[in-house]
């Protein structure tokens, strides 16, 4: 029987659960898509009975299972999502989709009681994003739902509800209170005056260090429970439990955020208009990050192009990056992609894909006008920072065009791909445990490779 770690790392698309044994190898993994449900305004969103379900029973059946021996429990998982609890510690409301739309009205009333924008934004860490600053969802509640909200005994972050289905503890971590959520004072390491003033702060469960565990019996058997970690955050734990030198992460996908552990600056009001923002730390120390929405934009973009050419989507993994379509491309800079889902001070009114000859020619623009957004993303996350390595983690990976952009215009930095399918299971399961990784640890599980500067 095998010692293990469990873990849930809940995405917005896929439902994974993994064991670790103790030297953090995979020897475990089962996963699922479950189906969406709306919510009363006919929004999708997360189908919180079924994800319990499946949780519970995908746990329950592994404890029966005589290969295992469960010692620890840990929960990752998409942020900016809070689970409302009645006195009976049932969820009151539907899990609100952090991508439905915040009313404009309560957005302006908000700022006008409480001061503006870019003010807040600053001591929040927090750019202005509706939904996406979970804060803002609590504020939306009481002013439009009362009687609801009147009726909330605890506010939990999706990480920790996860937790408190096997606990029955509710707590609240710093990794989920510092992402974004408009709630935390980085400066005063406190709750912003306005959650005190709403009387939110009352709502909000004592916080607890993201390292924290529960012993307890759950169905006859003792296990250690984490109280879960947001998934940046967690992604970014393997990396700083084993380096030590400044570095800097970039994590791709669906948003591409440039991860700087090494910058304790406060964020300016110039930094949140440029979309700037902090994360916590585990220990509650601030990360610097930088983001933008390039993995959306990327999908949709090269749906475009496949439609235009007349390729099946998909045939742009296989692009790979040609010098001299790129050369020829930046002999006379320009910009030719009218992006949808990023907002840009920027020509052109719409897309022009007829002065490009082959699908090959305008995916490299797009890639070029993609990475221009990139690089500045992470200059500004590096800051004032001596940082001289980068890591990248995530989708684009595997986008050859992408990583020979990123070595060409990083040349000075030592880049280095990671690969590890495990994403932030992985440092779900290290912060409850008490073993410690070396330095080799990301060179061995991985599968770093140091990118090369393009010559020309």
């Amino acid at each position: 029987m095998t010692r293990v770690n469990a873990v849930f790392d809940i995405g917005k698309t896929n439902k994974k659960f993994f064991l670790f044994d103790d030297d953090y190898n995979e020897v475990y993994r089962d996963y699922v898509n479950l189906p969406l449900t709306v919510d009363e305004d006919g929004c999708e969103t997360e189908d919180l009975e079924a994800l319990r379900h499946w949780i519970k029973d995908t746990f329950d059946a592994i404890l029966e299972d005589p290969r295992f021996d469960v010692k620890t429990l840990n929960f990752s998982s998409y942020g900016a999502s809070l689970v409302h609890l009645d006195y009976k510690g049932k969820p009151l409301t539907p899990l609100y989709n952090y991508i439905k739309e915040l009313p404009q009205e309560i957005i302006e009333a908000f700022y006008n009681q409480y001061g503006d924008v870019l003010t807040i934004g600053a001591q929040t860490a927090s750019p202005q994003s509706g939904m996406l600053n979970s804060g803002m969802q609590l504020y939306w509640l009481k002013q439009t739902k009362p009687e609801l909200f009147a009726q909330i005994k605890y506010s939990l972050h999706l990480p920790q509800y996860l937790s408190y289905l096997f606990t029955g503890i509710p707590v609240s971590e710093y990794t989920s209170i510092g992402c974004h959520t408009n709630l935390w004072n980085f400066d005063e390491e406190d709750y912003h005056g306005w959650v005190h003033a709403e009387g939110i702060d009352k709502i909000l469960p004592p916080i607890v260090p993201t390292s924290a565990s529960i012993n307890t019996t759950y169905r006859d058997k003792k296990i250690k429970i984490g109280v879960g970690i947001h998934d940046s955050s967690s992604a970014l734990l393997p990396y700083i439990l084993s380096k030590k030198k400044p570095f800097l992460l970039l994590s791709t996908g669906t948003w591409s955020i440039a991860l700087n552990p090494f910058n304790s600056e406060s964020l300016s009001r110039e930094d949140i208009a440029n979309n700037c923002l902090n994360y916590l730390r585990i220990d509650g120390k601030r990360v610097k990050a930088s983001r933008f929405f390039m993995g959306n934009e990327y999908r949709l973009q090269v749906e475009k192009l496949c439609e235009y050419y007349h390729k099946e989507y998909g045939y742009h993994r296989e692009v790979q990056f040609d010098p001299d379509i790129y050369l020829g491309l930046i002999e006379k800079p320009a910009v030719y992609f009218k992006f949808e889902g990023i907002s840009l001070q920027r020509l052109p009114q719409k897309t022009e894909l007829a002065l490009f000859a082959t699908f090959e020619e305008a995916y490299h623009q797009l890639m070029i006008e993609l990475m221009e957004l990139q690089v500045d993303t992470i200059n500004k996350a590096i800051g004032n920072s001596k940082i001289k390595t980068i890591y990248i983690d995530g989708g684009f990976t595997d986008n050859d065009v992408f990583m020979k952009l990123m070595s060409h215009h990083f040349s000075s930095f030592k880049v280095l791909s990671t690969h590890s399918p495990l994403g932030s299971a992985l440092g779900a399961a290290m912060v409850i445990s008490d073993k410690q990784i070396t330095s080799k640890f990301l060179k061995e599980n991985y599968r770093m490779r140091k990118l090369v500067p393009l010559l020309f």
